[in-house]
């Protein structure tokens, strides 16, 4: 539908009708996100002419293009659809309209409000939240209403008022009852994105099965792509102190620790929150293998994850001496010293501190 419209319309970038063109010092315009997006990655070069730009490129409005774009009178059904998201909107809230439309009115609000802060917020003025749930609520639309929903959350002024207009509910309920992985996946990933706003931290860990679905998916799922986002998820609700308790009362320590076992390192950061809480801590030591996990996480995994397994450590053998001795015996501490210089600061301190409770506690014993 964009071809439609003149290709000068089109951000060289993007590829797509420009909301706010600014011309750089190369004389080329683009979209201000397009070309931000590539400043920020630390390119200095025109994307057009690969000319040298200054350290700090000047961006200057481009108005006569942004009126033209504005005012073009044979308007394309893509830029209507810009301007009037309404359109759309009463499309999937139409009693008349087939499954088709509505699936192709979703995908478009999709496409256009993945990088359009403003058309987001233009979105959630104009009703489109109450519209965005129904669909989710409906078999037939839910794969294509998820990404949608996910789109709104982006914004951290929206997520507050997502959560009070019942968004929670229906991503648990996806969560424990949809079919598809992939639309868990995006429902936990729906989850890491609200769980950013503090005070939805502890609104998500309250309601009723949320924190247990991401356990049972991590139980119980399929691909590798939903457990890591339900591992993601469950990590961002666990720096509430609160949801700690919640999910360790929930089961997932023993989950956790089965999943770090064969693989998957994400669920080694949330047995690192958990261990920071008494329950967390007692469920650790009741594991057998436990240490030798964390341990095997010392030798080959990633930085992030050695990071989590040391503090973990650190953690559980500071209240339990058994765990010390079976932290010596797996081998703990000659996995931790290699650590103490490393280029890492948390690591290199997490080891620091893991030695010194293994060595103190030794001694004690000894």
């Amino acid at each position: 539908m964009a071809t439609h419209l003149p290709d000068y319309f089109k951000c060289p970038i993007s590829l797509e009708i420009m909301s706010d063109p600014v011309i750089l010092s190369s004389g080329h315009t683009f979209d201000r996100s397009s070309i931000q997006r590539w400043l920020d990655a630390g390119h200095r070069t025109c994307p057009i002419t690969k000319l040298p730009l200054p350290d700090h490129p000047s961006l200057i409005p481009n108005h006569a293009l942004r009126s033209l774009i504005s005012n073009y009178t044979f308007l394309s059904p893509l830029h209507q659809t810009i301007s009037q998201p309404e359109t759309l909107i009463s499309t999937l809230t139409s009693n008349s309209s087939s499954s088709d439309s509505k699936i192709e009115a979703l995908k478009h609000l999709t496409r256009l409000s993945m990088r359009d802060s403003a058309f987001r917020r233009r979105l959630a003025e104009s009703g489109a939240v109450p519209a965005v749930l129904a669909a989710v609520d409906d078999p037939s639309l839910q794969e294509k209403a998820l990404p949608l929903l996910l789109n709104l959350t982006l914004d951290d002024d929206s997520k507050v008022g997502l959560v009070a207009e019942g968004v929670v509910a229906r991503v648990v309920a996806v969560l424990l009852h949809a079919p598809s992985p992939d639309c868990r996946a995006v429902a936990a990933t729906i989850v890491t994105s609200l769980a950013v706003v503090e005070v939805n931290k502890a609104t998500i860990g309250a309601f009723p099965a949320a924190i247990a679905a991401l356990v049972a998916i991590l139980r119980d799922g399929g691909k590798g792509r939903e457990r890591k986002e339900a591992a993601t998820a469950l990590y961002a609700l666990c720096s509430f102190p609160d949801n700690r308790r919640r999910a360790v009362s929930c089961g997932a320590v023993p989950i956790l620790l089965t999943n770090v076992g064969i693989g998957l390192e994400r669920c080694v950061e949330v047995i690192g929150v958990l261990a920071k809480c008494k329950e967390g801590r007692e469920q650790m030591e009741c594991y057998d293998g436990c240490v030798q996990i964390l341990v095997n996480v010392l030798r080959n995994g990633s930085s992030r994850g050695i990071q989590y397994a040391l503090f973990a450590l650190t953690s559980v053998c500071s209240y339990s001496q058994r765990m010390v001795m079976v932290a010596l015996e797996e081998g703990g501490l000659e996995a931790s010293l290699g650590f103490v210089e490393d280029d890492n600061e948390k690591v290199r301190r997490n080891a620091c501190n893991f030695i010194k409770v293994l060595r103190f506690n030794h001694s004690r014993v000894r």
